[in-house]
């Protein structure tokens, strides 16, 4: 199936494509739940080489820069208590951290996690982490320019495969807070 955004003709029903998904994605797809049926939820198979944003729009095509986001882990701290939650921002966007981030934690300090904590805690690998399947409990902070978009590119987990979603599906993930100005333009 042709994908709705992009230039990929293999696009599948991500539920078709467990075995290409870490476990926690996988289980998430498994049990997803919402407005939006799971078999909108498309798995495209892509280059491990290039799945850092600017590599991954420089080969697919820039159009893709304003329909993709970044998941990030950040993490929280107040006295001695550290909390981790994500963030989904477009791409061609920054996570407000010491701002937005570190108020809706209610945290002292804010700051990008490590990458060993970021893929230990998620399950997933550096580069293809997604708001689909992150662990129980946690915070999950998207912009509401994110939601806005009919469909969105991210991380399938993997550095291999990315997952194109309606936007409105991160609502209603786990966690999740829409926020406005929670990415702010890149300097």
């Amino acid at each position: 199936m042709r994908a709705p955004i992009g230039d990929f003709d293999n696009a599948r029903p991500a539920p078709d494509c467990l075995d290409r998904l870490t476990e926690p994605v996988a289980a998430a797809v498994r049990a997803w739940q919402g407005d939006v049926p799971a078999d909108q939820l498309l798995y495209v198979d892509t280059y491990p080489e290039i799945a850092d944003t600017a590599a991954f729009v420089e080969h697919h095509g820039a159009e893709l820069f304003d329909r993709s986001a970044n998941c990030v882990v950040v993490a929280g701290k107040r006295g001695g208590d550290s909390t981790l939650a994500a963030c989904l921002v477009l791409s061609r966007t920054r996570v407000d951290v010491n701002g937005v981030v570190r108020r809706q934690l209610g945290a002292r300090k804010a700051s990008f996690a490590p990458m060993d904590t970021a893929t230990g805690e998620t399950g997933m690998e550096y580069g293809g982490i997604t708001p689909i399947g992150l662990p129980a409990g946690w915070t999950l902070l998207v912009d509401a320019a994110v939601v806005d978009t009919d469909w969105i590119l991210i991380g399938s987990g993997r550095r291999r495969g990315k997952l194109i979603v309606p936007g409105k599906a991160f609502t209603t993930l786990p966690g999740a807070v829409v926020l406005d100005g929670l990415g702010v333009t890149a300097a």
